[in-house]
C-alpha cells in the first residue's frame, strides 16, 4: 500500500470518534478504508474513478460517503475538531488550484468583448477629412 493514502493509527484514532454512529439499515462499509480512498481521490483532483477499488472499495460508496457526509456537516465537524485540537499551528497552507475554462467561459464566442464607451467618441475632437464613402458619415 506504499502508493495508495492510509490513515495511520494515530491519525485515526484522532477521527474515528467524530464519525457519525447513529446509522441505519446495512451494516457500514469499514470507515477507516472509505476515509481513506475519499482522500486519495480528492488528492488526485476529485477523480473517483483513480480509487482503486480493491484498497478502497466501490467508488460509489466512496462517492456516496462523501457527498451524505457533506450534507450533514461531518466534514465540518471533522475538520474544526482536528484543526482545534493542538491550537495555534506552525504551518498553514495555501491551495491554489487552477482550472483550465474553454474560451468562451468568459462570455460570447471568442472571448468576452471590449466594452466601447459612447462617451469617448462623443468628446473625440472631430477630424477634419471627409469619409470615402458616401455612406458613411461625413466626418470620420
Amino acid at each position: 500500500m506504499a502508493d495508495f493514502f492510509w490513515f495511520s493509527d494515530a491519525q485515526w484514532s484522532r477521527i474515528e470518534p467524530l464519525l457519525p454512529t447513529d446509522t441505519r439499515g446495512m451494516p457500514r462499509v469499514d470507515d477507516r478504508r472509505v476515509l481513506s480512498g475519499i482522500v486519495h481521490a480528492l488528492q488526485s483532483g476529485g477523480r473517483w474513478g483513480d480509487c482503486p477499488e480493491h484498497v478502497y472499495g466501490p467508488k460509489k460508496t466512496l462517492y456516496n460517503r462523501f457527498v451524505r457526509w457533506a450534507e450533514r456537516g461531518v466534514w465540518e465537524g471533522i475538520f474544526n475538531a482536528l484543526a482545534g485540537a493542538e491550537g495555534v499551528p506552525d504551518r498553514l497552507f495555501i491551495d491554489s488550484t487552477c482550472i483550465k475554462a474553454h474560451r468562451t467561459a468568459g462570455g460570447a464566442k471568442g472571448g468576452p468583448w471590449p466594452m466601447v464607451s459612447a462617451r469617448h467618441g462623443a468628446v473625440a475632437t472631430p477630424r477634419s477629412t471627409l469619409c470615402a464613402t458616401p455612406k458613411a458619415a461625413p466626418m470620420c
